[in-house]
């Protein structure tokens, strides 16, 4: 298939006229889209309940910003089947898909790897106890009628995949690898989706090339941070947001915030921060789709409400015991 033109970011043809352009080498368009025919959606992540989520929407109303989807951090322990509720309810009403996250992992848990310089193993489920926590919350997340879930271990997810194929959770049901599992490169990327990824987030401080190589091997769509919370690097990426729309279509672009305090595991006592923070990532969205309505050649968003994704291919699952 011919790739589309690709044109270059504003500012360059300037930079070409002074001769400081460099060569034009950026990365090819991706030709895959969702099956609504856009190219992109929006997300804001750390959104960590009822309250912050109806801040979301009254700051998305007044900056004309569209919302596809809100994640959550915290995990779906920290909220009450009420809380769950009210924000599974706000976001059928608004078109949105809500995703929370499946914990624990190591990096609450006492062991000392969490800490360790070298083999860390992040928020990963530790041991087969938090294994069948993070199994325990997938059952009753979907059960109060959440479509998405955040997974930061790829034996969860598999596990997770096999009850989906089993019938033992909804078929519907969707799983999004979280950032802190982030596959680095297109074996890891590839290795995800056969798991039972339905998409993934990549690591935040990939530049565009490495994201279209992830890109070109496998077909769900990619959690790209326009801008990462300090944990995840503190990265602003505002200039590059067309570049990395048009190289990873399917992608969510994700709106986090730099210069934040850390909100996981959010509770009344950090409430002013999680409201301020909430307003502030969809303003940070707002730049965002602002840089992209100044740039020409940019693909189609998907319609605010539609969720289909492409189904991946998957391994071959093994018999009930394997």
């Amino acid at each position: 298939m011919r790739a589309r033109e690709h044109p270059r970011p504003p500012g360059h043809s300037t930079l070409e006229e002074l001769g400081l352009a460099g060569p034009p080498t950026p990365p090819p368009p991706s030709e895959q889209a969702f099956p609504d025919g856009g190219a992109w959606r929006v997300e804001i992540p750390s959104v960590e309940g009822p309250t912050a989520l109806e801040t979301v929407f009254a700051a998305a109303d007044g900056l004309a910003v569209p919302v596809h989807r809100v994640s959550q951090g915290s995990g779906v322990g920290m909220l009450t089947d009420a809380e769950i509720t009210a924000m599974v309810d706000l976001c059928r009403n608004r078109g949105a898909e809500l995703c929370l996250f499946l914990r624990p992992g190591a990096d609450w848990d006492t062991g000392a790897g969490r800490t360790a310089a070298t083999g860390s193993v992040a928020s990963r489920s530790r041991g087969a106890g938090q294994l069948a926590a993070g199994v325990t919350q997938a059952e009753r997340a979907a059960a109060l009628g959440v479509d998405s879930l955040l997974v930061a271990d790829e034996g969860l997810l598999w596990t997770l995949h096999r009850m989906r194929t089993r019938g033992d959770l909804p078929e519907e049901v969707r799983f999004k690898v979280s950032a802190t599992a982030a596959p680095a490169n297109p074996a890891a990327f590839r290795v995800q989706e056969l798991l039972g990824a339905d998409t993934v987030n990549a690591p935040p401080d990939l530049a565009v090339h490495q994201l279209a190589e992830l890109r070109a091997v496998g077909t769900a769509p990619l959690d790209v941070y326009v801008e990462s919370p300090d944990d995840t690097g503190g990265f602003v990426r505002h200039h590059e947001i067309a570049g990395i729309v048009r190289a990873c279509a399917p992608v969510y672009v994700k709106f986090g915030l730099r210069n934040a305090p850390g909100l996981y595991p959010a509770g009344e006592q950090l409430a002013p921060a999680v409201a301020a923070t909430a307003r502030e990532r969809v303003r940070r969205a707002q730049l965002g789709l602002d840089e992209l309505a100044r740039t020409e050649g940019v693909p189609a968003m998907s319609p605010v409400g539609s969720h289909g994704l492409t189904a991946p291919e998957r391994f071959a699952l093994p018999d009930r015991k394997g």
